[in-house]
Parts: C-alpha cells; sequence; structure tokens
C-alpha cells in the first residue's frame, strides 16, 4: 500500500513522482489510450526499507490514497520489489535509492515555456481535434497529431504570456519576483489535456536526478477551456491540491468541492447562466422552446438544468436533442428534422461553436430558416461563427449572453500583433510556426516543410500580422481573453498574499507562513480562495466557496453592418449580485433585430394562449404547452389569459356573452310585457268583456222567460263570479310582492267557490224543481231564493276560512329561484304551506265533482231547455282542465307554472261562460220565438237519448 500526504512530498520527491505517474496510468486508462508507452516521464523506484523510509502522514495531508483499490493495480503494483524491468521501466539501483532514471516517452509534447521564481502552468486547445493514429498493438504507436489550429485560443494563450509580462514589469505586486509560464495544447481532447497535465506534474527530461528530486513541478495550472476537458484535468490536479483556475469551463458540475476540491475558475458557473436564458425566455413569453446540446458536459449539464428549470415556469421543451462529436450526416439530419416538425420558434444550442457550427450546416443544407437561435456563451461570439456570410441568412438576430466583455486592455493588441518567427523567442514557439502558416496560408522553411510540397507557398518573410483582419487581432470582443488575463492576475495577487504573511500571524499550523522560495500548490490554492481584488478596470475578482466568480453576463443580438459584417450589440444585461427586489435581467427591446430582420418578437408557441371567455384543455399524449382553447359553459367565466379552468358565477350572478365577467341575472316572472303575459292578459280581459256583453243582454231581456228560468239572480251572481275569474287572473301576472302573492291565491279560491257555489245552487235547484212537480211534494219551500243565498254564501264561507287560516299560518310569498343552470332568477309566488293550497284546490274539486254528480243526475229530465245537460258539459270541461292542471304545474318552470295556473283559471272560466249562457245567448239574439214557455217546457226527442 502506498500512502501520500503534503507534509510526504517535501521528504521524498522521488515518491511524489512515482505516484503523479500511477495516477496517470489510471486516469489514461480510464479514457483508453496506451498508457505506458505514450508517458513522457516513467519513473518505478525500487524501495529499501532502510532507504526509502515510508511517508509521514500529517493532519494537513489529504486522504491516504490505495492504488490497488483506486486505481485497479495489480498485485505486483503494491510491492516494487516485484516489477520486472522492461522497455518503459528502469529500475533504480539499489545502490542508489535516493534516485530515479527519467525516461523521454516515444513522443514528447510541444511547449512554449520561459522561466521564473513560480511557474505558472497553462492548458489551451490551440487545436480543433485530433488525429487518431492506427493501433496495431505488433508495433509502436505513431505521434498522435492535432489539426484544425484555432486564431481565437492562440489569443486566449498570448493573452495569459501578455498577463504575466505585465505583472513582471509591475514594480508594486510582485517586486523582485518574476513569474514563468509552461504552456501545453490540449487539443481539444480529454486525452491530451491528461497527457499535458501529467507533463506539468512531471520531470524535464532522460538523464540522472540529483538530490533526490524530479525536477518540473509546478503549483498552479491556468486551463483548461472546455469543461470537458477542465473535468479530467480537475480530477487528475485535485489529488494533489495542485489549483486549477478555468478561464471558459462553466459546467455547473465543477461546482462540487467534494469531487473537485481544486478547482476554481473566473468563468461563471452555468447555473447563473441557465438562470439568466430561462429568464430570458420567461420575459418574451416562449412557451414552446427547443433545446440542441453538445455531446458533452457542458452541453449536457446545462441543457439538463435549462430544460428543467424553464419547466418550472410553465414553459415545454418542444425537443431536446443531442449533437454527437462525430457529426455523423444521418444524426444531423435528423435534429434539423426534430426542429422543423416540432413548430419550435426559438431554440436553444448549448454547445460548443464546433458543435454548433455543424448544427448550422445542415440546418443551411436542408434549407432550415425561421427560427429564433439562442446561444449559450460558448458560441454567443464566436467569430468562427459569424464572420462566414454562409450563416447569415439564419443566424443573423441570433441571442444569447456573453460573459462581460472587457472595454479595452492597454497594449494587448499590440503585443499580439509583435509576433513573427524571425522574432527573438520565435525559436523557443513550437505553436508559431503552425499559427503563421495558417495565417498566411504558406510554408516556413526548416522542419517539416513538407507543407510545401502539398501546395502551399514558401513565406516571404515580409507577412505582417498588423494588415490581416482575423480572429485572433479582434480585440473588440475580449470577453474569454480577459477571463483569462483576470486568471493570471487572481494567482499573481494570491502570491503577493503569500510574501506579505508576517511571522507568526501565518494562516497555516502554529500561525505558520508560507514558504515563498518553495511555493507549495496546496499553500497557493489557500490563497487563491481569499482572494478579492479590483483591477485597473473597477471590476471586483473574488471566489465564492464553490471556486465560482460573480456572474454578470451580457445579452448579445447578432445584427448586420451595413458592410455586411455581423456586430454584437448588447441590448441587455444580467446581474447576479443585483439585491434582492430588483430585477436581475435588464433588457432594452426597442434596440433588438430578430431573425428576419424583423422587429416584433418572435412567438413560440405549442398552441395559442387562451382569451379569457376560454380555458385551456390539455392534448393527450402531449406536455401541458399543448393545448385546445375551450369556451366556458354557460354561468362560468374566465378573465384571464391561458385559464386552466373556468369558474363558476355565484348563484344570483350569470356569465356574459363572451363568459368574461359575472354579471346579475335577469329576474325573469310572469310579466306585462313579454308575449306569454300579454296574451293571457288579453283573453282575460276578452272573457271579462265577453261576460260583461252576457250580462248586459240578460239586463236587457231579464222579463224573457228563457232569464227568468231557473232564477235569474243566480244567474247574475255566476256571470259576476264569472266576471271576477276571469279579472283575479290579473294578479298572477306582474311581479309578484307579499300582497299580490296573498292576493292571487285567495281571490281565486274565493271566486272560483263562489262560481262552483252558484253552479251548483242551480243544478240543485233545476233537480229539485222536478221532483216538486209530484204530487203532495213540498220540498221547494227548502230551495227557494233565500235558502240559495244562504247555501252559496255558507260554501264561499268555507272557503274563506281555509283562505283566512292559509294567510294566518303560512301565507304565499315572493321567491326568488335561484338554478345554476338558468341565466335568469325566477321570481314567483311560494305557495307558503302545501297544505293550504291543496285544501282550497280540494274543496274547489270537491264542489266541482259534487256539481258534476247531480247535472248528471238531471241529464234527463224533461225540459226542451234542459240547463242541467249543460252544466254537465261545463261541469266536464272544468274538471278536465283541473285534472290536466295539476301535473302541468308540476312540471312547468319557473313563470310557466304560474302562466299555467292562469290558463287553468281562464279555461275554466271560458268553459262555464260557453256551456251555460252561450246557448241562452242565441236564443235571445237569434231565436227569439223560442224565448216562451211553451217552447221551453216543451219535452226534446234528444232529451230521451240523451
Amino acid at each position: 500500500m502506498i500512502h501520500h500526504s503534503f507534509d510526504a512530498l517535501k521528504q521524498s520527491h522521488c515518491v511524489h513522482a512515482c505516484q503523479i505517474v500511477f495516477q496517470a496510468s489510471a486516469l489514461l486508462r480510464a479514457v483508453g489510450r496506451g498508457v505506458r508507452s505514450e508517458l513522457k516521464n516513467t519513473c518505478v523506484e525500487v524501495e529499501e526499507p532502510e532507504a526509502c523510509p515510508p511517508p509521514v502522514v500529517s493532519s494537513g495531508s489529504p486522504q491516504n490514497l490505495d492504488l490497488e483499490t483506486d486505481y485497479g493495480s495489480a498485485p505486483h503494483l503494491v510491492n516494487p520489489r516485484f516489477i520486472a524491468p522492461g522497455p518503459d521501466v528502469i529500475t533504480c539501483p539499489q545502490s542508489k535509492p535516493q534516485q530515479c532514471r527519467l525516461m523521454a516517452g516515444p513522443s514528447a509534447l510541444p511547449v512554449l515555456q520561459r522561466e521564473g521564481d513560480v511557474m505558472l502552468g497553462g492548458l489551451f486547445s490551440l487545436h480543433d481535434m485530433m488525429l487518431q493514429p492506427d493501433l496495431s498493438f505488433t508495433s509502436k504507436p505513431a505521434p498522435t497529431r492535432c489539426t484544425g489550429f484555432n486564431f481565437r485560443t492562440f489569443r486566449w494563450m498570448q493573452t495569459m504570456r501578455f498577463a504575466i509580462e505585465e505583472i513582471n514589469r509591475d514594480d508594486h505586486l510582485l517586486p523582485n519576483f518574476t513569474l514563468g509560464y509552461k504552456i501545453y495544447d490540449s487539443c481539444s481532447t480529454p486525452y491530451h489535456a491528461l497527457r499535458a497535465s501529467v507533463e506539468l506534474m512531471g520531470g524535464e527530461g532522460e538523464g540522472e536526478v540529483e538530490g533526490g528530486s524530479c525536477h518540473g513541478l509546478v503549483p498552479v495550472v491556468i486551463g483548461d477551456g472546455g469543461s470537458t476537458l477542465s473535468l479530467v484535468v480537475a480530477r487528475f490536479l485535485g489529488v494533489f491540491r495542485v489549483p486549477q483556475v478555468s478561464y471558459f469551463s462553466s459546467c455547473a458540475c465543477l461546482s462540487n468541492k467534494a469531487e473537485f476540491p481544486a478547482f476554481l475558475r473566473t468563468m461563471p458557473s452555468d447555473f447563473f447562466q441557465v438562470d439568466a436564458l430561462v429568464q430570458l425566455v420567461q420575459h418574451f413569453s416562449w412557451k414552446w422552446v427547443g433545446v440542441v446540446a453538445g455531446d458533452d458536459a457542458y452541453g449536457r449539464g446545462g441543457a439538463q438544468i435549462f430544460s428543467e428549470k424553464v419547466q418550472k415556469l410553465g414553459a415545454c421543451v418542444a425537443l431536446h436533442e443531442i449533437i454527437p462529436k462525430n457529426h455523423a450526416e444521418g444524426a444531423m439530419a435528423s435534429i434539423v428534422a426534430r426542429i422543423r416538425s416540432s413548430g419550435a420558434g426559438v431554440v436553444l444550442v448549448f454547445a460548443l461553436e464546433q458543435d454548433a457550427g455543424a448544427l448550422f450546416d445542415e440546418a443551411l443544407r436542408q434549407g432550415l430558416t425561421g427560427v429564433q437561435w439562442l446561444a449559450s456563451e460558448a458560441w454567443s461570439t464566436a467569430s468562427v461563427l459569424s464572420t462566414p456570410p454562409r450563416f447569415l441568412p439564419i443566424l443573423q438576430g441570433s441571442m444569447g449572453f456573453a460573459i462581460r466583455r472587457a472595454v479595452h486592455i492597454p497594449g494587448l493588441q499590440e503585443f499580439l500583433l509583435r509576433l513573427h518567427p524571425s522574432g527573438p523567442d520565435a525559436s523557443k514557439d513550437p505553436f508559431l510556426r503552425p499559427f503563421w502558416e495558417e495565417v498566411f496560408r504558406c510554408s516556413l522553411q526548416g522542419d517539416g516543410g513538407g507543407d510545401s510540397q502539398r501546395g502551399k507557398p514558401l513565406c516571404s518573410g515580409s507577412e505582417d500580422l498588423g494588415s490581416v483582419r482575423n480572429i485572433y487581432s479582434d480585440v473588440s470582443q475580449l470577453r474569454i481573453s480577459y477571463n483569462v488575463y483576470k486568471a493570471v492576475y487572481a494567482i499573481a495577487h494570491a502570491l503577493h498574499a503569500m510574501r506579505s504573511c508576517e511571522t507568526g500571524r501565518g494562516p497555516f499550523h502554529l500561525h505558520a507562513c508560507p514558504n515563498t522560495d518553495s511555493v507549495q500548490p496546496w499553500q497557493l490554492l489557500h490563497y487563491l480562495k481569499q482572494v478579492e481584488f479590483s483591477n485597473s478596470f473597477g471590476d471586483e475578482t473574488k471566489f465564492d466557496v464553490n471556486g465560482d466568480p460573480v456572474a454578470v453576463y451580457d445579452l448579445v443580438n447578432w445584427q448586420l453592418e451595413a458592410d455586411g459584417q455581423v456586430e454584437f450589440v448588447t441590448v441587455g444585461r444580467f446581474d447576479e449580485t443585483t439585491s434582492l427586489g430588483r430585477k436581475k435581467l435588464y433588457i432594452q427591446k426597442t434596440d433588438i433585430i430578430w431573425n428576419g430582420n424583423q422587429t416584433t418578437v418572435p412567438l413560440s408557441v405549442c398552441s395559442s394562449s387562451c382569451p379569457p371567455g376560454t380555458r385551456r384543455a390539455i392534448r393527450p399524449h402531449l406536455p401541458i404547452c399543448c393545448f385546445d382553447c375551450v369556451v366556458c359553459t354557460a354561468g362560468e367565466i374566465s378573465n384571464q389569459t391561458d385559464a386552466t379552468e373556468c369558474v363558476r358565477c355565484l348563484p344570483e350572478f350569470w356569465s356574459n356573452e363572451e363568459c368574461t365577467a359575472c354579471i346579475p341575472k335577469l329576474v325573469d316572472f310572469l310579466s306585462y310585457s313579454d308575449t306569454m303575459g300579454i296574451a293571457l292578459l288579453s283573453v282575460a280581459l276578452l272573457g271579462s268583456f265577453c261576460t260583461a256583453t252576457v250580462i248586459l243582454i240578460f239586463s236587457c231581456h231579464h222579463a224573457t222567460p228563457i232569464v227568468r228560468a231557473n232564477n235569474s239572480e243566480l244567474s247574475f251572481l255566476l256571470l259576476f263570479s264569472l266576471t271576477l275569474c276571469f279579472l283575479c287572473s290579473l294578479t298572477f301576472i306582474g311581479r309578484p310582492s307579499e300582497w299580490s302573492c296573498m292576493l292571487r291565491h285567495t281571490a281565486f279560491g274565493i271566486t272560483f267557490v263562489l262560481c262552483i257555489s252558484c253552479v251548483l245552487g242551480k243544478t240543485i235547484v233545476v233537480l229539485m224543481a222536478f221532483r216538486a212537480t209530484l204530487p203532495a211534494s213540498n220540498v221547494m219551500k227548502w230551495f227557494g231564493p233565500l235558502q240559495q243565498r244562504a247555501f252559496i254564501s255558507l260554501c264561499t264561507l268555507v272557503q274563506v276560512v281555509i283562505c283566512a287560516v292559509w294567510l294566518a299560518v303560512s301565507p304565499p310569498s315572493p321567491r326568488r329561484l335561484m338554478t345554476r343552470e338558468s341565466a335568469c332568477v325566477i321570481l314567483l309566488c311560494d305557495e307558503g304551506s302545501t297544505l293550504g293550497f291543496c285544501l282550497v284546490l280540494g274543496y274547489i274539486g270537491l264542489l266541482a265533482s259534487l256539481c258534476l254528480l247531480l247535472a248528471f243526475l238531471a241529464r234527463k229530465l224533461p225540459d226542451n231547455f234542459n240547463e242541467a245537460k249543460f252544466i254537465t258539459f261545463s261541469m266536464l270541461i272544468f274538471c278536465a282542465v283541473w285534472v290536466a292542471f295539476i301535473p302541468a304545474y308540476v312540471s312547468s318552470p319557473g313563470k310557466y307554472s304560474t302562466a299555467t295556473e292562469v290558463f287553468a283559471i281562464l279555461g275554466s272560466s271560458f268553459g262555464l261562460l260557453t256551456c251555460l249562457f252561450l246557448p241562452k245567448c242565441y236564443i235571445i239574439l237569434l231565436k227569439p220565438e223560442k224565448n216562451n214557455r211553451k217552447h221551453l217546457m216543451a219535452k226534446s226527442a234528444a232529451d230521451k237519448t240523451f
């Protein structure tokens, strides 16, 4: 078992170097490469107990590392004595236990180096890809070769050199102290980034190393750019607490200090960028957003966080696609087809510029237009996408967040343009030659001049960077370069704090100060975490507990200038440090030019917003943003856009026609103004008029036999009661009130009883009159006018008593009938006591039934004008009307029940008037010759058969 600590590092540099190799080997196996043949420096020490004592573990050291457990090492790694020598392993001679031989690997990585009191490591992806050699496993692999030189990244690297030289010239920040650098190309691949990290932690070359130390360890590393590369490097450097300050890695996963304890960055975390993007989507009310991510930690992590956050705000992800790293044609075509079919008007591309470029190439090939592209900060200001004119038709108007731009770094552009292959340090710069050849498309003389054989002319030596306009020399958008600049100054301020430590007041054990002559990485890491300073531009630099800087973004809009070039116009800002209660996102809408050179905000929804008066109905098997707008049912409203449900109005309210507000319900009753009320009023008045006409006719012919027959007094009383019956129906029409409700039922009950009592009296008189013709019969003395009046009064008095008790106990009263299904409040008269109402009707029905029975018995009495049969017909009509009234009244809603009752009153009244008085009026007016006693007393043949 091998144990490692920082104190042990001080005691045995050789043990430290060996452990670096073991850990690097394990990590290189993790990325699927050959390990031992690819390592530049391989060191194995054969330990002797008396020569290499076990390292001492101090309280400040990290956890012990079990190589067999953590890295899957074979048993021979546990005991170095059993390592068999081979071509890649040189055992340390037992006579020199404190020495180890470093052996150069098959291909050393190119490095740009300058000596200083403290060496800063640098990792930059100067090339976009790496060509993989064929691995036959029968011969030594050929050296890997990087291609696709990146001018933008080369500018970042030069900015690091510029910042270091600027600090070295400063007599105040680090006086009498110089910074050096050791910069590698990570070639945009995790494998190359890890190899470069091993180089930074390893030795210098082949040969003996005296004094038991393998030189070359750097105490801090600046880089790498991509999040995927930084993940690999951070895991490796974190084992030794070597601080790493990244300038472009924004993956939120790197904020995990348990996994990456030595990682810091001047690039804000994707947590903040995603927060800004989500607020942007919310600000413009985009509900249907597509997400396309790169197949790496940066793209997958950022896109996942964005999808989760945007859905919490009610928006939906129309599609979530991953751009493969090999940019396979079929996969790219499928992604563009999915964007087209989704209908998303806004698509976020959370990917590196290389992956975004592959997507836009395919979009151009398929003619995809009309999409508003949202850019993540990785390509929001990428000149590789904004410079080629072929992308402008689809990317013009794109928008995204970019880290804060430096207004101007004095001297940087002159520093960038001073490069030349004939310069004094050009021979020590392995990256200058490929840069120069790529810029001027020529070949420099010297080794590797084969390029001229591939068609490139030789460089003349008169080339000047100042005459070329490209991404490298463009300092108008210093964003990532500014991050590199701040990273170097953060390290310089940490070193300044270390050198300013007062003896006995240090931050370490027993208040010790660090040894500035031999800067230890873990001590520098402590000071880096405490860094807080403001640079000459007024920007503050500090790290939070997760090693993240303050998050401030510019919202940039791609706008075309008059010369056809893209200008990154700042149209807003997102500041995470904004105080509580104030908006973090500020947008100047009037300055934005959208895709297609439009000035109106593009719409991106699965379904258009539902206006007030409707509600959303989710479509089956689709996200919540895809819905249909359903009109609220009657009695329900929605007074806001995109309401999820309609709200039912209170019982006394109803929805308006638009279903946007509740208004008081219309009060509905049988009024004189509606059609039904007018018709019933007309019929009632007609009946009263007819009755009055009959009274007039009878008055004018009161002395004729047909009028005098069967007690003319009863006839006039009957006509009077019929008039009251017609008129009492008018009390049922109009707005119900306390007095009208009591009057209508009592008047109806009493007048009808009076009417039926008169009919009953006439029937009894007719029946008794013929009975009185028998010899020795004196029954008529009991049915004289006085007795008839008494009988009618008694019958009517009974109804009066019933109505009086009804009114006293539970009188009829107005009632508002408010049903949720009706748009009207029905105003009607409640009967109060159902028993009282039934007694009134029942008593009328009793008298009518008795009258019908007696009239039926008297139907065959002799007389040419037998009134009994007309009474029978009238009572049949009366009973039929009121028998039909009962179910119709119960089943009729609202005012129709009142109309049914009025119809029954009028129908039965007209039946009585017609059957009892129409034949008499016919004889009086049209057959006066029959209006004599002789004719009335004559027997009729029809009477015998009736």
